[in-house]
């Protein structure tokens, strides 16, 4: 019986295969809204299913760019599972106000409001660390 070991994905590959879904995702989306009007139910349902698609995606890359500049004076690196938790908490915090847009229920103390409620939660998450 043979063992082997599972090969780790580098850092370079992964930041490689995010930025191909996000460049696929947001192609699909811009195909999508110029060939469709979004103006039924349906239409604007996949248009947020591209959105959910395409943001984490870039905010995953946004967020890991960030913080490698923030880390690197301090000879540290970003690790992967609070790249992944900021970027899907500031992409679920622009699809809630672009839904809650489309609504017309959008306001300045709703979009605070929700931003206060994703702080709240990275806090409670790195007081767990």
């Amino acid at each position: 019986m043979t063992t082997t070991k599972a090969r780790r994905m580098s850092r370079r590959t992964l930041l490689m295969i995010i930025a191909a879904s996000a460049l696929g995702a947001w192609g699909g989306l811009l195909l999508f809204t110029y060939y469709v009007r979004p103006t039924g139910t349906p239409a604007i349902l996949v248009v947020f299913i591209l959105l959910a698609l395409a943001l984490p995606s870039t905010c995953v890359l946004l967020t890991y760019l960030v913080l490698w500049l923030a880390l690197t004076r301090r000879g540290q690196r970003p690790r992967w599972f609070q790249v992944l938790r900021e970027g899907g908490l500031i992409s679920a915090w622009l699809l809630f106000n672009l839904a809650l847009s489309t609504l017309h229920s959008w306001s300045l103390f709703t979009a605070i409001v929700s931003f206060g409620i994703i702080v709240v939660v990275e806090l409670l998450v790195l007081g767990q660390a």
